[in-house]
């Protein structure tokens, strides 16, 4: 058991570093990983089971006590990524798959990895873990209708078939993770450092599944997705922190709304695309994937050097602590 938590928290933190590696190799070598793409709904269950399991309730007592701050951090997510998307999108004269893709990515909730950025920029991880939790619990209503409001003109969506999709993918192995949890207190807490390396090995499974049935779109559009994939990314960012301004939040509520914003679930945004959209529609949620968890360590590296008053994050980070289990 030693030996997996090393091995975990190696994964988890070189994550990025993997999933380039791999990435790189199911680029060069496809046809291994095309076999994997029909398991990429399973392993995102996966992954979303580990984050039930993570889960406690002082996650959600946030929401109760002091909603204000989780209340506008939710909706910037599921106001400024959307309509961000659907600019770049249309500036960009993206395809119209690539268009919905982007807009997709934009419209899924936040992802655990944020929790762990957010607690290395000195955030507030409280709010963080509350965002999360909260915008994940409205993903199935959320995102569904912010699409057929925005990428309906992209490409047919089906908002009733989506919402089952994310129930299964999402609230089903969340809701089973917390039952387990619940059932069996002990065995959980003993095998949550190696959650971590499940939810890599998920994800790097599911990148290296779309990127080798992506190989041609990649050649012809890799560049331009990756650098609207970027601006997205920035936009978030920049407009999350400038959401903790207007709203007059303090420092450490700032830096949790611009890393929530701007950090999206990128492997539901892949299983969602395969299954309603089509592989091109998940390149924009492949190289979030890469991508958020470079800018993630460099905003929260950079913000770490600069102090926040002690007394803005003690209090309402009490009982957390960050799960390093990807998205």
């Amino acid at each position: 058991m030693k030996l997996l938590e090393t091995i975990s928290n190696l994964a988890g933190k070189y994550f990025a570093v993997w999933v380039i590696l791999v990435a790189a190799v199911a680029y060069l070598i496809p046809e291994p990983f095309l076999p994997l793409g029909s398991y990429i709904t399973i392993l995102l269950g996966v992954v979303m089971f580990g984050m039930g399991l993570t889960l406690k309730p002082v996650d959600f007592k946030l929401v109760l006590q002091k909603p204000l701050p989780v209340i506008t951090g939710v909706l910037a997510q599921f106001i400024i990524m959307p309509l961000g998307a659907f600019a770049i999108a249309y500036v960009m004269g993206l395809p119209n798959e690539l268009a919905a893709g982007l807009v997709l990515l934009g419209s899924v909730p936040g992802g655990t990895a944020s929790n762990v950025m957010v607690y290395l920029a000195k955030g507030n991880l409280a709010l963080s873990v509350a965002m999360t939790s909260l915008s994940t619990l409205l993903a199935p209503l959320a995102t569904p209708l912010i699409l057929l409001a925005l990428a309906g003109q992209w490409l047919p969506v089906d908002p009733y078939a989506m919402f089952l999709s994310i129930v299964q993918v999402i609230i089903i192995p969340i809701t089973l993770g917390l039952v387990l949890k619940k059932v069996f207190p002990g065995t959980v807490e003993k095998s949550l450092n190696v959650i971590p390396l499940i939810s890599v090995a998920a994800i790097i499974i599911i990148v290296s599944a779309v990127v080798s049935a992506n190989v041609g779109n990649i050649a012809t559009s890799g560049m331009l997705v990756f650098s609207a994939v970027i601006l997205h990314n920035i936009l978030g960012l920049a407009l999350g922190y400038g959401t903790g301004v207007m709203m007059k939040l303090d420092e450490s509520k700032r830096r949790a709304i611009s890393i929530e914003v701007g950090m999206q679930n990128s492997g539901l945004g892949v299983a969602l695309a395969t299954a309603h959209f089509g592989p091109l529609a998940a390149l924009p949620s492949v190289i979030a994937a890469v991508w958020h968890n470079i800018s993630g360590p460099i905003i929260a590296t950079y913000w770490s050097k600069k102090t926040v008053n002690e007394e803005e994050t003690q209090m309402t980070d009490e009982g957390h602590e960050p799960q390093a289990s990807f998205r």
